[in-house]
């Protein structure tokens, strides 16, 4: 099949490309995502290969339809940027990679926390420059604090698998439970128990209608004074600004986030040589207790082979069949 890889850096053309001996399909390689305006770049191929912070509302499904497209291949899990409905009455399918490596995002997860709590990057800056002061890198010990995952899945059981191992206590929100992590000694409690209780809130949870700022000004004020809040997950999860607001107060403690809510204009690009105009963005940068990278998680050579392998083999099973393997439909919206 022809397809159409938008949005593609030089290590996704080498993974897929890879991979894609394989397979045999004829991959073209966009450098530009896609959105509104360049839908139309995309005219005569079959399918699409789409990332996290390609647009595919209804207004761009529409040309896509129009164009010929009936099949995209989301090469992530999450699919909070697809309007799934409107796909559906376009008459195009949607498949995604469910699992690429929860491991990686899991042990990526484990490093943002690490690292705010010894400061090790504060740190490693300080010893370029020859100050070996200790001085405001006090940390503290994970072995008997309280963790509190929010999303239990693949992912939220990797990290609880991975906390176990510290010695933490571990507390679980989720509207489904998973006997892996109760196995582990992880407690399922409300969120507001898990809130009140969390030394560090971890999330790791599906962006929908539902979770869209989960964690807000109101939910902010729940959490133990001082506490840690890390996002892995998905941007709009977190109300920037009120998170903003709790640092400030020092109601939060530390925040590490590896996506941003706005992060479609920033994140896969390298922006040095310009003045960024998210200010909101530029505001979380002037603290010296948050963290962030950009959304880097999924990145390990493990993640990519997985990622192009399930792609590629979703396109296949299409072309072949007229089904999807790991097929996204309204059933998935619930």
């Amino acid at each position: 099949m022809k397809i159409a890889v938008c949005g593609t850096q030089p290590y996704d053309r080498e993974s897929l490309s890879i991979i894609n001996a394989d397979f045999g399909h004829e991959l073209v390689f966009f450098e530009e995502r896609l959105t509104l305006q360049s839908a139309p770049l995309f005219a005569g191929y079959a399918g699409l290969c789409c990332f996290v912070n390609d647009i595919l509302d209804e207004a761009v499904l529409q040309i896509l339809a129009a164009q010929g497209t009936r099949l995209i291949a989301l090469r992530c899990a999450g699919f909070n940027n697809v309007d799934v409905l409107a796909a559906e009455r376009y008459g195009i399918r949607l498949v995604r990679v469910p699992a690429y490596s929860p491991h990686s995002v899991a042990e990526h997860t484990l490093a943002l926390i690490l690292t705010l709590n010894r400061k090790t990057h504060r740190a490693y800056n300080r010893v370029r420059d020859g100050n070996f002061t200790l001085q405001g890198l006090l940390g503290f010990e994970l072995r008997g604090r309280t963790v509190g995952i929010i999303g239990t899945g693949r992912i939220g059981q990797a990290v609880a698998e991975i906390l176990h191992g510290f010695g933490c206590q571990l507390l679980g929100y989720d509207m489904l439970q998973n006997e892996a992590c109760q196995a582990l000694g992880l407690n399922y409690v409300e969120l507001d128990e898990l809130y009140q209780r969390s030394d560090i809130v971890t999330i790791h949870c599906p962006l929908n209608e539902q979770t869209h700022h989960l964690i807000n000004a109101l939910t902010l004020t729940k959490m133990k004074h001082g506490a840690m809040l890390i996002n892995t997950s998905r941007g709009a999860v977190i109300d920037t600004c009120a998170v903003i607001a709790a640092l400030k107060t020092g109601q939060l403690g530390y925040l590490g986030l590896d996506v941003y809510e706005q992060e479609g204009d920033l994140f896969f690009q390298d922006l040095s040589s310009r003045v960024i105009q998210d200010d909101t963005f530029e505001r979380l940068l002037t603290f010296p207790n948050v963290l962030i990278t950009g959304h880097q998680g999924f990145f390990t050579t493990e993640a990519l082979r997985n990622i192009a392998h399930t792609t590629l083999a979703n396109i296949s099973h299409f072309e072949k069949t007229g089904e999807c393997q790991n097929e996204v439909t309204r059933a998935l919206l619930r």
